[in-house]
């Protein structure tokens, strides 16, 4: 997985430029996947999906590195609610 060129990974939102989410996501997940002291990016991941409430199809906008990686975590969140 490449890094993504900017101009296409981002989006901008009053005159603020912001990494578009499944970019975000794919970085994420990249990192936590292949560096073990950057796992809380995946646990980031995580806290996106029950936060943003995030559908188990946006694995089908991820790089194909990523996106098994994605459905097991949301599938963990789904699977696993936590209490308000």
């Amino acid at each position: 997985m490449a890094f993504p060129d900017p101009a296409e990974a981002g989006i901008e939102l009053e005159g603020i430029r912001f990494v578009k989410l499944p970019t975000l996501v794919e970085l994420k997940l990249a990192s936590g996947m292949t560096n073990p002291g950057r796992l809380a990016d995946l646990g980031d991941v995580q806290k996106m999906i029950l936060a943003l409430d995030l559908p188990e199809n946006l694995a089908d906008q991820l790089n194909p590195f990523v996106r098994e990686k994605y459905k097991e975590l949301w599938a963990a969140v789904r699977n696993n609610p936590t209490e308000p």
